[in-house]
């Protein structure tokens, strides 16, 4: 927002051109569930305290796009869901109260999985979101609807959630910058649990120096979040252009190897040679443990969100159903089937793995591979800076094409639920295209060496010049 800062565009031009940009695509991308009609009044407010020569936030107006399952007072949330179609959210989410204190205009709710469980961003209860690079494939999930209206120049920035992968898988996907910060860095208050001892709020922008700008805003701790750290009030903008000369990567070979596509594995090979052109030894490494995380991570996550989704009853949240004719539970079952499939295969299987007889043989299984993984990546840190490996190992893939293979689907994470099983930060850079479609690098750091990571990450996109998002 540089040219509103400097008086080139006001706010209200260019937040009426982003509106007129959404009703120009937004009917083939379906980026959106909800656009909000008061954004231009919004920005003219924000242009009338800049000619006033009142304090203006740093965001000067920037349109950004918010996932709909962080609440905005009086806003519909839904999370993608027929379940929540008519709930109306009573208070701000932390993240948006910090966004909205530096002049930032919400340009709209963006799509996504419903209730943030997917990959794919097929699992809307409102249709599927398309790629901005090629219409007719998956824009990633569950932050779909976020990274393609980031890639496709809907918005400036996109404020998605990241459980297992679900901000920089769509991140790689729709050819943007899509950032997972070290657990506890950004609230989750107001943020609709999924996952609570795993997920995160993360950006999604086009530039590594926009998220580190974000970052700056939405990060600290919250009193209404017992979970958040502080960051020690870094500027994470400060330094960034700061370089990796004399710092060692390791390049995790798990993470590369049966399945991956020839041409995410080539990219992967191009960014080691550029990270090593930067200054940076680059060495393979092994992390034994990443051959158990995706079960590990859907049995965790599957527990969880089967606790957190019970409240979903339909007698506190839900839609108008009458009570006649029902028993209790006859009442609720009855009333759960407005919850797609994908939720549903999720929340009976968190009913089963902790259950008497089972949670030894799954849940507690589940949890001794998230503390053998995080002692494994522990032990990296000690002699590694960075991480790196492709941040998904296949390219975007056909609307359709695995929606009824949940297995190959749940494999889609293999590269990104190291990050979120262990709390480390994790990026996701734009690096490549082939056949028309973006490829992502991931760079994972260290706990609270997000400043760090932010630099490797600049120093990477400094290498990398794409074309042009096609539509």
């Amino acid at each position: 927002m540089q040219e509103v800062k400097n008086g080139n565009i006001s706010a209200e031009d260019f937040t009426a051109k982003t509106v007129e940009r959404i009703n120009q695509i937004d009917d083939k991308v379906h980026a959106f569930l909800d656009v909000n009609s008061d954004a231009v009044e919004r920005a003219r407010q924000i242009d009338k305290k800049i000619k006033s020569g009142e304090n203006v936030g740093g965001c000067f107006g920037m349109p950004i796009s918010i996932k709909d399952n962080i609440c905005i007072k009086d806003s519909r949330t839904s999370c993608a869901s027929k379940m929540l179609h008519d709930f109306i959210a009573p208070y701000d989410a932390t993240v948006i109260s910090k966004l909205k204190a530096q002049d930032a205009v919400f340009i709209g709710k963006a799509n996504m999985d419903e209730f943030a469980m997917g990959l794919t961003t097929e699992f809307s209860a409102y249709g599927p979101t398309h790629n901005p690079w090629n219409l007719d494939c998956v824009p990633g999930g569950s932050s779909g609807g976020s990274g393609a209206s980031v890639g496709a120049l809907e918005c400036v920035a996109s404020l998605g959630s990241d459980t297992g992968g679900s901000v920089r898988n769509p991140a790689s996907f729709c050819g943007i910058v899509g950032y997972k910060p070290t657990y506890g860095l950004i609230s989750r208050f107001g943020l609709i649990s999924y996952a609570n001892s795993i997920e995160q709020i993360g950006p999604m922008t086009r530039t590594v120096k926009d998220t580190a700008f974000l970052l700056d805003i939405i990060s600290g701790q919250d009193p209404n979040d017992d979970t958040t750290i502080s960051n020690s009030n870094q500027n994470y903008l400060s330094g960034i252009d700061a370089g990796i000369e004399g710092k060692k990567i390791g390049i995790i070979q798990e993470m590369i190897g049966d399945g991956i596509d020839p041409a995410v594995l080539s990219a992967t090979k191009n960014a080691v040679s550029k990270f090593e052109g930067l200054g940076a030894t680059c060495e393979y490494v092994s992390l034994d443990m990443v051959k158990y995380s995706v079960a590990a991570y859907y049995t965790i996550t599957a527990t969880e969100a089967g606790s957190n989704l019970a409240r979903y009853d339909n007698l506190l949240y839900g839609y108008d159903f009458p009570v006649e004719g029902y028993e209790f539970n006859s009442y609720i079952s009855k009333a759960r089937t407005k919850f797609g499939p994908e939720v549903t295969r999720r929340m009976i299987l968190g009913g089963f793995v902790p259950s008497a007889g089972h949670a030894g043989k799954y849940f507690l299984k589940a949890l001794k591979v998230k503390q053998k993984l995080t002692r494994e990546i522990t032990e990296l840190f000690k002699k590694y800076d960075y991480l790196i490996a492709p941040t998904v190992p296949i390219l975007p893939f056909k609307i359709g094409e695995k929606i009824d293979d949940p297995i190959a689907l749940f494999l889609v994470d293999i590269n990104t639920v190291t990050a979120n099983l262990t709390g480390i930060p994790a990026i996701s850079v734009p690096f490549d295209v082939s056949d028309g479609l973006p490829i992502g690098m991931q760079i994972m750091a260290n706990t609270m060496e997000d400043k760090s990571l932010l630099q490797a990450a600049f120093a990477l996109e400094s290498t990398v010049k794409l074309p042009e998002v096609p539509i």
